[in-house]
């Protein structure tokens, strides 16, 4: 699968390019501020994901999509009628367990010291982080139904679409830059690449960590990497793409958050 087929305007079909970015914007809000462990907002803007993932199916079963996003009066019995469409006519995840997810996040926003005052619980880790997978999932099945591709792919696209805004890069020029100096340039590298998740040529990599030299960068930092399987050091292409063994280092052992 080719990078260009991960842009927004390539995903969810049919979807009004309006509708796309609400619902873009509500997810990259909530991944963000769960980085950032700023659990209240990342459970609030659950409910504004909510309410756009719900225009999105209305207009989809009722064959035509308003332009933008409205809540309806109640969610729950909104949701609850997506089950009287017939089988035949929609799948599942439409009628049934989309609409149970945002049932399930809407009472998380409404009932779990989130939205308002006076709530059973304050804010914490837990909630955000079903708030966050819940979304994902919802997000990974949108892409599934309206871009027709498989789930894995519409996982990947999922990830790719992610914001990911990290307090040790600064992005300035064009260029990436790793600001906490005190990490290796191993780290260095892992760092660039797990912000980017695409691959990424050498000759790129060299100049973002500033490394003086792009042959002993190739040698002593990508190769043993490779080898490590922190990384896909692609020689003939150029190219370096971060392994899943790479993303897990990264985020055991490097404060991403720091600045």
């Amino acid at each position: 699968m080719v990078k260009n087929a991960f842009n927004l305007t390539n995903l969810l079909g049919s979807i009004p390019v309006t509708l796309k970015n609400e619902l873009v914007k509500t997810f990259n809000e909530i991944a963000r501020n769960y980085r950032e462990q700023r659990w209240e907002p990342s459970e609030l803007n659950g409910g504004k994901y909510c309410e756009v993932v719900y225009t999105i199916l209305k207009g989809y079963t009722e064959g035509k999509f308003p332009s933008k996003a409205s809540k309806p009066k109640n969610m729950v019995d909104a949701c609850n009628k997506f089950e009287q469409i017939p089988s035949s006519s929609f799948p599942r995840s439409v009628r049934i367990q989309i609409p149970r997810i945002i049932i399930a996040l809407y009472e998380i926003r409404n009932n779990r010291g989130v939205g308002h005052v006076g709530g059973d619980v304050d804010p914490n880790h837990m909630d955000a982080t079903i708030v966050l997978y819940m979304v994902k999932w919802i997000m990974a099945e949108l892409i599934r139904l309206f871009h027709n591709v498989n789930t894995d792919i519409a996982t990947e696209a999922v990830e790719r679409i992610t914001d990911r805004t990290l307090p040790i890069l600064w992005k300035v020029g064009g260029k990436i830059r790793v600001l906490d100096t005190s990490i290796n340039m191993t780290e260095k590298t892992l760092v660039v690449l797990y912000y980017n998740r695409d691959s990424v040529a050498e000759n790129l990599l060299v100049d973002w960590v500033e490394y003086t030299n792009l042959s002993v960068y190739c040698r002593d930092i990508l190769r043993k990497a490779h080898k490590n399987k922190l990384i896909e050091y692609d020689k003939a292409n150029k190219q370096v793409t971060i392994s899943p063994k790479g993303i897990k280092y990264v985020e055991d052992n490097i404060n991403l958050e720091k600045f």
